[in-house]
């Protein structure tokens, strides 16, 4: 009787271990605290673990695991499974998705910042630049047009730019620096010390970063209508780890992609419908730049576009192609379904 007990208990555990051995669990890292940026991988995370029956989990850390600079790398060695990065961080490492990040491209919503991101995710020279990072695309964080922040006498001329030292990155710090300005590409944990301390004078941001990062709290007035463009931060995934899923991981996960970007639309969209409720709190002045200025530093800004898709070719890559992709997503009529279908495929 002892024996067959014994015999029992030996073999539940055995099936305990073996069905906790069987548990996919992976880690995720991002940075600076749960946010509109963020909420993606939260609803991601969700939908596998339900359609898995708890047996597929992921865990976000932010800021655990590694810095944000340097997300990639920690892919590339599998020290995690799964990375939110930005492409203006690191723009040698990942220079065929920076086409997302010239500024004036003329994407005027967040389905259309989704459709022109995936579409280039899928392009075969980005796939083969993320490989060597050990690194496979899995979503788009789209983000609205990017605005100033700033102090003082409001920046509302093209003229008061010069000389502005201005928190952007990739095209963006570009375009500045084409009307006079003085980038600096500070994280964007870092950006409310440097605007705090003075290091910058301004501060280009979505909306969810400025709330987030506090620096909406150091701001006299923000800019409505500059829209130079906007910062291009992928999800990736480890080749490794999505190689190891089953068959039923590999489809929770890729099916839960379209889901998840849909909640994040729906989520940001409820920020910017509250804006100029956040504005009025914060006593920020609403910013209007005339369309003249508007049409001059767009004008200023687009041989920045030449000069992407050049320096792109001199490196072996397909600029002008990667670049008409972008064009040819957002052309015409097709806007629409194309942003859906985007959504729909992951």
């Amino acid at each position: 009787m002892k024996k067959t007990t014994m015999t029992l208990c030996v073999s539940a555990l055995t099936l305990a271990f073996a069905t906790e051995a069987m548990a996919t669990e992976w880690n995720v890292s991002v940075w600076g605290k749960r946010r509109a940026f963020t909420e993606h991988l939260h609803k991601l995370a969700e939908l596998v673990e339900e359609k898995t029956n708890g047996e597929f989990t992921m865990n976000i850390s932010y800021g655990g695991l590694s810095k944000n600079t340097e997300n990639l790398d920690g892919i590339s060695i599998g020290a995690f499974e799964v990375a939110q990065f930005c492409a203006g961080y690191h723009a040698d490492k990942n220079r065929a998705i920076t086409v997302l990040e010239l500024p004036f491209l003329g994407v005027s919503n967040l389905d259309e910042e989704v459709a022109v991101s995936h579409a280039v995710y899928d392009h075969p020279a980005v796939a083969d630049e993320m490989a060597q990072w050990n690194a496979r695309m899995l979503m788009t964080s789209p983000m609205p047009q990017y605005n100033l922040v700033g102090t003082g006498e409001p920046r509302d001329e093209l003229s008061k730019f010069d000389g502005m030292r201005v928190r952007a990155t990739g095209g963006l710090g570009r375009a500045f620096e084409a009307v006079g300005g003085v980038p600096t590409s500070v994280t964007s944990s870092e950006a409310y010390q440097a605007m705090e301390s003075g290091v910058v004078d301004t501060v280009a941001f979505a909306q969810h970063a400025h709330l987030s990062f506090g620096t909406i709290n150091e701001a006299d007035w923000w800019t409505a209508n500059l829209n130079p463009g906007t910062v291009n931060c992928p999800v990736v995934v480890n080749i490794d780890a999505y190689d190891a899923l089953s068959d039923e991981e590999r489809e929770a996960l890729d099916s839960s992609v379209p889901e998840a970007i849909d909640y994040y639309l729906e989520n940001y969209g409820e920020l910017l419908a509250r804006w100029d409720e956040v504005l009025a709190e914060k006593d920020v002045e609403k910013v209007m730049i005339s369309d003249a200025q508007l049409a001059e530093f767009k004008e200023v800004a687009m041989p920045i576009h030449q000069q992407w898709i050049d320096d792109m070719t001199s490196q072996g890559l397909p600029g002008q192609e990667l670049y008409d992709l972008v064009n040819d997503t957002l052309e015409g009529d097709a806007r629409v379904e194309l942003s859906r279908s985007a959504r729909r495929t992951g």
